[in-house]
């Protein structure tokens, strides 16, 4: 029998191997069998883990304020996926564990084995309110007070960040115009929302200097397998281990997994103003307060004056609103005229059976014939067989004012029949999971391309001293933009690239 002790013994041996293959630079966990979705995870760490060497050789770098700023804005995002891919590592592992210890389920209802559909969820226009004191936004007077802020967003294994904002006493509100989509969420997900601030005055000198360029010795890329097992190897954080901040400034808190230290630089330190969590019900057409846990004094540099709340929009999107859940050949009995028969194809999709006169016509996305409502009011049952058909037949009912409105439905097969009568038992338990966002199609914004930040770059900016000749940007494109956040994402990705 495997015992409980055994099985925590396990995880912990586990989580242990995980962070000791991170910390010899050895990002393929060979110790286990590798499924397709661990080694997914695992090349994603790699990645994270390269993109981060380049960070924090980035920064070692930077003589400019807003570089230094995005750049350890980067790391800090960096820093976040490498410990929720950990996480989700560690959690596969275990999940493994169980089951080749024959620790599987041993229920058989139904309702356990199904499992709801997936579905985006998307958040836009943040707005955080901020509260100055009258003399310092009214009379103007006192220091000024500016800071770096940005939001994180973390959602099972994905964290998006926004664009970086500068704060200081003539805004009253903190405005985020991005939009953020994540498309693998769940109906029980859990959206993490974090703001990081850094006080801008603090870094007013950033002791760099561009003659420590040549420290990066020709090109970030190249060969990095020894460099990542020092970076990985290395004791200090990119944050100062003394004011209680672990790498690039992300707070130390019980739970998450330890993180491997990257190389030990100065730079711009970010750290939590505020969070929340938000779930589905939250998840609403209109926009929305909601309620900031703050975790700043105001004796903090970093500090802002906020009120305790934000105002976003969130919608969600579940698959079985957006896809098809069925669609085939359809013989409908309109009421209950036994003449009424007619021949169609049906699409089960949203709150709705789509019915067209052919196939073709559904492909092209023409006109219907007729739809018939298929919500959570809906009631559906599978007639006895038909002597006459020579098949089970489908009831469905909706209710239409006072009256009762039923159409018949009859498939060319049993199997059919019984194939429909799952997918409308899959589509209401999709539809009584995601709720809400199942009583219409909530509509999602593409994001369109971050705004260029009003910033000059000339030739032999940082990114030309660092980048070869063989990355894919070349110095004419980069000369084209003006957008610092744009800018640092580029050089990661390249130095990732030559990584190889």
């Amino acid at each position: 029998m495997f015992s409980r002790s055994k099985t925590s013994r396990a995880t912990v041996a586990r989580g242990s191997a995980v962070e000791m293959e991170l910390r010899r630079g050895r990002l393929r966990l060979s110790v286990f069998d590798d499924s397709p979705e661990d080694y997914d995870v695992q090349k994603q760490i790699e990645r994270e883990v390269r993109v981060r060497e380049g960070a924090c050789k980035l920064l070692a770098a930077c003589s400019q304020r807003d570089q230094a700023l995005q750049t350890s804005k980067s790391l800090l995002t960096c820093n976040r996926r490498i410990m929720a891919l950990m996480s989700q590592l560690q959690r596969l592992k275990e999940a493994q564990a169980l089951q080749r210890a024959g620790r599987r389920s041993s229920d058989g209802g139904s309702l356990d084995e199904t499992l709801p559909c997936t579905g985006k969820v998307a958040i836009s226009g943040i707005r955080i309110p901020l509260m100055w004191k009258d003399s310092e936004y009214f009379k103007n007077k006192g220091e000024l007070h500016r800071c770096a802020v940005f939001c994180l967003l973390h959602l099972g294994r994905e964290i998006r960040d926004t664009d970086l904002v500068m704060v200081d006493r003539t805004l009253t509100d903190i405005c985020f115009d991005d939009i953020i989509i994540f498309n693998e969420a769940a109906p029980d997900f859990e959206l993490r929302f974090e703001l990081y601030s850094c006080g801008v005055h603090e870094e007013s000198s950033l002791g760099y200097s561009p003659r420590r360029l040549s420290r990066l010795s020709g090109s970030v890329g190249g060969s990095s397998g020894k460099k990542v097992r020092v970076s990985l190897d290395s004791t200090p954080g990119c944050g100062s281990p003394s004011n209680g901040i672990g790498t690039a400034g992300v707070e130390r808190g019980g739970g998450s997994p330890v993180l491997p230290p990257a190389l030990s630089v100065q730079g711009p330190k970010y750290h939590l103003l505020a969070h929340s969590s938000l779930n589905l019900s939250h998840v609403q057409s209109s926009f929305r307060t909601h309620d900031l846990t703050v975790s700043a004094t105001e004796d903090c540099p970093y500090w802002l004056p906020l009120y305790g709340s934000m105002c976003c929009h969130l919608v969600a999107q579940p698959v079985c609103m957006t896809q098809q859940a069925m669609s085939g050949r359809l013989r409908i009995q309109v009421r209950d005229d036994a003449q009424s028969w007619r021949d169609v194809y049906g699409v089960l999709r949203g709150t709705n059976l789509i019915c067209y006169h052919k196939q073709e016509h559904a492909e092209a996305l023409k006109e219907p014939a007729f739809t018939i409502a298929v919500n959570k009011d809906t009631r559906i049952r599978a007639t006895e067989r038909n002597p006459v058909l020579h098949t089970q037949s489908i009831s469905i009912t909706n209710q239409s004012g006072e009256e009762e409105v039923s159409h018949t439905l009859v498939t060319l097969t049993s199997d059919d029949t019984r194939c429909w009568m799952e997918a409308f038992w899959q589509h209401f338990y999709d539809m009584s999971q995601w709720k809400q966002c199942c009583d219409e199609l909530m509509k999602i914004d593409m994001p369109s391309p971050r705004k260029p930040l009003p910033v000059s770059l000339k030739q032999g900016s940082l990114y030309h001293e660092m980048v070869t000749p063989s990355t894919s940007l070349s110095g004419d494109s980069l000369l084209n933009s003006t957008s610092i956040s744009a800018e640092v994402p580029s050089m990661l990705s390249s130095y990732f690239n030559e990584s190889y």
